[in-house]
């Protein structure tokens, strides 16, 4: 069976909503907050998006400082004129999820 779309949910959300109203329902007004009062009082936590912007502090020396330790440690640490040297056979690496089970095998 499919799965609803979000414009098939809507539509069927605003029939519903119109044969009640036809049916004699009618819908009141609360006003904004009310029915989050906790105690007689506003969750604040509730109201985040409400608060002034807050300026932010431009820190361009610790970005710098961040980009640098991490391109270092993306350079190779040896020369790349490792020719001489035999290369090295794929290993095996098996992959865990979170309780330790053995989910796939992997080349390296």
């Amino acid at each position: 069976m499919k799965r609803p779309t979000k414009t098939e949910i809507r539509q069927q959300l605003n029939d519903e909503v119109e044969q009640y109203l036809q049916e004699g329902g009618e819908v009141s007004e609360v006003a904004r907050g009310a029915t989050g009062l906790q105690n007689g009082r506003y969750d604040e936590r509730s109201m985040a998006f409400e608060k002034p912007k807050e300026e932010r502090t431009p820190v361009p020396e610790v970005l710098q400082a961040i980009d640098q330790r991490r391109d270092s440690q993306r350079k190779p640490k040896r020369p790349a004129a490792a020719a001489s040297q035999p290369r090295r056979r794929p290993r095996k690496k098996i992959i865990y999820d979170d309780f330790g089970e053995p989910l796939r095998i992997v080349w390296e």
